[in-house]
C-alpha cells in the first residue's frame, strides 16, 4: 500500500507541474526559474527520452504499460529492501505520469531546461524514473555487496571449523 502511494503522489506531483506550465506559460516561451541555471518552458514531446521515437505515440503507450506491468511484477514479486522499493514505486509513479500526457494530449509536457548545458528538456515523471533508477542501483551494488561480505564471513566461519 505504501508503494502505492508513493507512485500515486508522484503522479500528482507530475500532473500538478505539467498543468501549472500549460497554464501559466505559453507554448514555446521560457521564464527563469534558476537564473543562469535553469529555465521552465512549455514544450510538446511526441517522442521518449531524448525525443526518442517522436511521433510514435502508440508505440510508446504500449512500451510503458508492458514496461510498468513489468516493474508491478517485480515489486510484488522480488526480495527487495524498503529503499529498493521505494526506488521502484517513483519510478512506476513517473512512468505513469508520462504514460497520462501520451493517453490524454498525444504527447508529454516537459519543462525543464538546464542553461549551462545542451541537455534535453525533461519534467518531473523524468526526474523520478531517472533519480530513482540511479537509487535503485545503488541500493543494489550496496545490498550485493552486504550479502557477499556476509557469504564470505560464512564461508570462513566454516573453514574455522572444519580446522578444528
Amino acid at each position: 500500500m505504501l508503494y502505492a502511494i508513493i507512485a500515486a503522489a508522484v503522479i500528482a506531483l507530475d500532473q500538478y507541474f505539467k498543468h501549472w506550465i500549460v497554464t501559466n506559460i505559453s507554448y514555446g516561451t521560457d521564464m527563469a526559474l534558476l537564473p543562469g541555471i535553469v529555465h521552465l518552458t512549455n514544450v510538446k514531446n511526441t517522442g521518449a527520452a531524448f525525443s526518442l521515437l517522436s511521433d510514435s505515440t502508440l508505440i510508446l503507450i504500449v512500451i510503458t504499460i508492458v514496461f510498468i506491468i513489468g516493474l508491478i511484477v517485480y515489486l510484488v514479486m522480488a526480495k527487495l529492501s524498503v529503499q529498493s522499493r521505494i526506488c521502484v514505486a517513483a519510478v512506476i509513479g513517473g512512468a505513469i505520469g508520462n504514460l497520462v500526457d501520451r493517453l490524454r494530449l498525444g504527447y508529454v509536457v516537459d519543462m525543464f531546461e538546464v542553461e549551462f548545458i545542451h541537455y534535453a528538456i525533461f519534467n518531473v515523471a523524468d526526474c523520478f524514473i531517472v533519480i530513482g533508477v540511479i537509487l535503485f542501483c545503488v541500493f543494489y551494488i550496496f545490498s550485493e555487496i552486504k550479502a557477499e561480505k556476509k557469504l564470505k564471513t560464512q564461508i570462513d566461519g566454516e573453514k574455522d571449523e572444519g580446522e578444528d
